[in-house]
C-alpha cells in the first residue's frame, strides 16, 4: 500500500497543466496518421489513442507526412478507427529506476510483469532513450570480471565496462551460454533483457537459470516475440536505463541481452513502415544509427560505477559477415563466436577461441598468463591446421615437434574448454586447470 501511496503521489506532481488532442485521420497496416496537433510533436514523442469504449493505446511519434504526424502503437489496433481522439503526452518519455526493482520482472513500459504488485518508483527519473556518457570523461576499463566459465576467463578475459557480442547461429547455444554468465558471474546487479525471444523462456530463465538467489540481484526486462516492433525496441533502451541507474549508484552492473538482432529486426519493422528505403539485406540506415547508439550506452561511467555488456547476436544463416553481425563486432570490444561444428561433436560451450577476441587482452593478465594461454591457442591452431590428417592416418609421430606437442595436449585443452551448465569455475581455477594440463 506504502509503494502504490508514494507512486500516486509521484504522478500527481508529474501531471501536465493541460491537454492537448489531435485526430486520427488514417490508418494504414501498422502506421497511424494523427492530425491537429503537429506544431505540439516531435519523433519520439508519445500520444495515447482514445477509442471509444476501449482501453487507452500507447504509441510513439516514428516521423511526418503530409502536414502530419506518424505513429506506431505499442499494443493492437483493434477499436481504433478514423476520427479517434490522440492525446498528446510526455515529449521525454522517462522511467523512475528504484532498488525495490531488484527481484522483478517488468515489460518494455517498465511495468511490472511478474504479477507481484505494483512497482516502487525512485526519485530520479532517467530517459529511456539516454545519451551515453561523455568519451573524454569516462573511466577506463580495468580489473577482471569472472565469468564463471573457464573457455571465457582464459581465454577470453572480460574486465568491468568492457561490452562482448557472443555472436552464433540459431540453435548452437548462445542463450545457454547467456543464462550460465547469468547465473555464475561476480557483479553487484544484473539487469537482463530478453528482447523479442521466446515467451516460454522467461520462466525457464527465472526459475532454473537464475534461482532464487541470482534473482535477488537482477532486473530482468521482457519483451516477447509476438509484441509490437515498438515494444521489443522499447525493451533494450529501458534495459539500458535500468542499467545505468544501478551505475549511479557505484555499482558494477552486468548487462545480459538477448538479442542485438531482434531489437535490429524491430527497429526494420519500423523504418521501413515510415517509408525508409531498404538498403543491406533489407535493413533501413536507421538500423545503423541505432545500433551504436544502444551499446555505447554501456561501458564505464563517469564515476565509480561501470556497464559490463554482453549481448548476443542470432547470425543469420551462419554468415559471420551478414549486416548486423559486421556493424556489432565493428562496435563491441571483442566477440565471443560460438561454433556449429564445435556443438555438433558435443562440446559445450561450443566456443571457438581461434575466431574470438577480447580486446582487453592481453593488458589485463600477467605475463606469465599470457604466455599459458598463448601456448594453448597455438597447440588448438596447430592441431586443427593438421585435423584431416592425423584423422586419416597421414601424419607420422616425429615429422614435426609442434604437431606432436598438439596431438598430446589438445584433448585436454578440449577437456578444459567443456563445462557443465550448472557448474563454476573462477578466474584462478581457470589458469590452475590450465597450467596443470602442461604440467602432465
Amino acid at each position: 500500500m506504502a509503494v502504490l501511496v508514494h507512486n500516486i503521489l509521484s504522478e500527481i506532481d508529474r501531471l501536465q497543466d493541460r491537454r492537448v488532442f489531435g485526430e486520427v485521420t488514417a490508418v494504414v497496416g501498422m502506421l497511424i496518421e494523427v492530425g491537429g496537433a503537429r506544431e505540439r510533436l516531435t519523433i519520439g514523442d508519445r500520444v495515447r489513442l482514445l477509442p471509444p469504449g476501449r482501453e487507452p493505446l500507447l504509441c510513439e511519434v516514428v516521423g511526418f507526412r503530409n502536414d502530419r504526424a506518424l505513429v506506431m502503437p505499442f499494443g493492437e489496433l483493434a477499436g481504433v478507427g478514423l476520427g479517434c481522439r490522440a492525446e498528446v503526452g510526455s515529449a521525454q518519455p522517462v522511467i523512475y529506476p528504484d532498488e525495490g526493482w531488484l527481484g522483478r520482472v517488468v515489460d518494455a513500459l517498465a511495468r511490472p510483469a511478474d504479477g507481484k504488485g505494483p512497482l516502487p518508483e525512485g526519485k530520479t527519473g532517467y530517459l529511456i532513450r539516454n545519451r551515453p556518457p561523455v568519451a573524454h570523461r569516462r573511466e577506463r576499463i580495468r580489473g577482471k570480471v569472472d565469468l564463471g566459465l573457464r573457455a571465457m576467463n582464459a581465454f577470453l578475459t572480460t574486465c568491468r565496462g568492457q561490452r562482448m557480442g557472443i555472436f552464433s547461429g540459431s540453435g548452437v547455444g548462445k542463450s545457454t551460454l547467456l543464462s550460465m554468465m547469468a547465473r555464475h558471474t561476480a557483479c553487484d546487479v544484473s539487469v537482463i533483457g530478453l528482447i523479442g525471444e521466446r515467451g516460454r523462456e522467461a520462466r525457464e530463465f527465472v526459475e532454473d537459470d537464475l534461482g532464487p538467489e541470482g534473482l535477488k540481484r537482477s532486473v530482468l526486462v521482457l519483451a516477447t516475440a509476438d509484441e509490437s516492433p515498438l515494444m521489443r525496441r522499447q525493451a533494450a533502451y529501458v534495459m539500458l536505463s535500468v542499467c545505468e541507474y544501478f551505475r549511479d549508484l557505484g555499482l558494477n552492473v552486468l548487462c545480459l541481452m538477448d538479442s542485438i538482432t531482434r531489437f535490429a529486426m524491430a527497429q526494420r519493422e519500423i523504418g521501413l513502415s515510415t517509408g525508409e528505403p531498404p538498403t543491406s539485406k533489407g535493413y533501413p540506415p536507421s538500423v545503423f544509427a541505432e545500433l551504436p547508439r544502444l551499446l555505447e550506452r554501456a561501458g564505464p561511467g563517469e564515476g565509480k560505477g561501470s556497464i559490463t555488456g554482453l549481448f548476443s547476436v542470432l547470425v543469420e544463416g551462419d554468415d559471420y559477415n551478414e549486416p548486423i553481425t559486421d556493424a556489432v563486432r565493428g562496435i563491441l570490444d571483442g566477440h565471443v563466436v560460438l561454433s556449429r561444428a564445435i556443438a555438433e561433436r558435443g562440446r559445450y560451450p561450443a566456443v571457438d577461441v581461434l575466431r574470438s577476441v577480447s580486446r582487453a587482452m592481453p593488458d589485463c593478465n600477467t605475463p606469465d598468463e599470457n604466455k599459458l594461454v598463448s601456448r594453448a591457442r597455438r597447440i588448438v591452431a596447430t592441431y586443427e591446421d593438421m585435423a584431416e590428417l592425423i584423422r586419416l592416418g597421414a601424419y607420422r609421430r616425429g615429422s614435426d615437434a609442434a604437431v606432436d606437442e598438439a596431438i598430446k595436449y589438445y584433448d585436454r585443452i578440449d577437456a578444459f574448454l567443456a563445462q557443465d551448465k550448472a557448474a563454476r569455475a573462477t578466474l584462478d581455477q581457470g589458469y590452475a586447470m590450465l597450467a596443470e594440463i602442461f604440467a602432465k
